[in-house]
């Protein structure tokens, strides 16, 4: 390939998506140290990547674009797409694999465009929008971002050691902040996240609650999280009407409330301040394992050799090598059933919205196995 000097890395999915893209930043940025590189993500995700030293610039694409009339619709699209083109770029890597990414990819102007080869998705014969398309395996997430690399030269194996840390940045002031938010409960913290934006992945509201009771009757302090998401705080107010129902009256100012309140930065620092965090299969998981807080997190219907939560110090192919089932990786563990059809990767069972591989799992499996974590930290 001829001199690369500025490479468009396009995603547009959501948060977590966005954030296990920043290995493959920093390998870039290693294999071309004067390339500007540029990320284009769905905007409400672009806080993942803010403060990354290794990106020149962040485009977002507005989503409600969708809503528009047809005429209105087309003429932003194509104007944004246009407007690509004006980054001069030489390399573009699509993340994605949507009709949008592969145009964008395409209309970008970048004289070599890798994506993923997809059967059967999307406008037909997308794939000739790419100059390569390369044949994903069925493993972490981290390490098929990776795979797209291998048209480039970058491969897992070789000489040289690949740094596959999945990273963010937390801004200075954002730490100050959270810090004084915080203060006097930095001690003993407990980030617990107990929504997803999808309500499949999300566990039984009174097991939530039995295991923050049980976790600030030992004395730990909860700091309860979630999107500003009108229907995730509705579902965290359920969660912890159920707390005060069943926890003694003098523990209760152990929980400190923060759903819908926090920035995607200030949501990284408290779990960057915390002894654990403990949820559910979300984007919130992907940024405290980011930042080296432990994590336990409940899955459903995912597969965890997929998404799991990546440790930044466990070597990439020992992650999550099991199909199911309760699995550890490094500081991080998984619990899941071990059911035939786990993972499933559908929208809850029968199209209730509701995982009961999820809903089977009990406090009374999930409490020992916290406070073992705790205990050995």
């Amino acid at each position: 390939m001829e001199i690369v000097r500025n490479i468009l890395l396009i995603k547009l999915r959501h948060l977590g998506d966005v954030l296990l893209v920043t290995p493959v930043i920093a390998i870039l940025k290693e294999k071309y140290p004067d390339a500007q590189i540029t990320a284009l993500v769905n905007a409400g995700t672009e806080g993942v990547l803010k403060g990354n030293p290794l990106l020149a610039k962040v485009i977002t694409y507005d989503r409600r674009t969708k809503e528009f009339f047809f005429v209105k619709r087309y003429a932003k699209e194509l104007g944004f797409l246009l407007s690509l083109r004006r980054g001069f770029y030489d390399l573009s890597i699509d993340f994605t694999g949507g009709d949008r990414a592969a145009l964008a990819s395409f209309i970008s102007g970048a004289a070599y465009r890798i994506g993923k080869k997809m059967r059967h998705k999307g406008f037909f014969k997308k794939q000739i929008l790419y100059n390569q398309c390369v044949q994903l395996s069925n493993r972490h997430v981290v390490l098929q971002n990776m795979e797209l690399l291998k048209p480039l030269g970058i491969a897992e194996e070789g000489s040289q050691p690949i740094n596959y840390a999945v990273n963010f940045c937390i801004p200075e002031d954002v730490k100050e902040k959270m810090k004084r938010v915080l203060f006097p409960n930095t001690d003993k913290l407990i980030h617990v996240h107990p929504v997803s934006r999808w309500f499949f992945k999300c566990w039984r509201d009174d097991y939530m609650a039995e295991c923050i009771s049980a976790l600030i009757c030992e004395g730990y302090k909860v700091v309860v999280t979630s999107a500003p998401d009108e229907k995730e705080i509705k579902r965290v107010n359920s969660i912890l009407s159920f707390v005060e129902k069943i926890t003694p009256h003098s523990y209760r100012n152990m929980v400190m409330r923060l759903d819908g309140k926090t920035s995607i930065e200030e949501l990284s620092q408290i779990s960057s301040m915390s002894m654990l965090f403990f949820g559910v299969d979300s984007a919130p998981m992907h940024i405290a394992a980011s930042v080296g807080t432990p994590v336990l997190a409940l899955f459903g219907p995912s597969g965890a050799f997929n998404w799991g939560p990546w440790d930044n110090d466990e070597p990439p192919l020992a992650q999550y090598t099991k199909r199911n089932g309760i699995q550890i990786s490094g500081r991080h563990t998984v619990i899941q059933r071990n059911w035939d059809c786990v993972p499933c990767g559908c929208d809850g069972c029968d199209g209730s919205k509701l995982s009961k591989c999820l809903y089977d799992i009990t406090p009374d499996e999930v409490l020992p196995i916290i406070f073992e974590k705790l205990r050995a930290l």
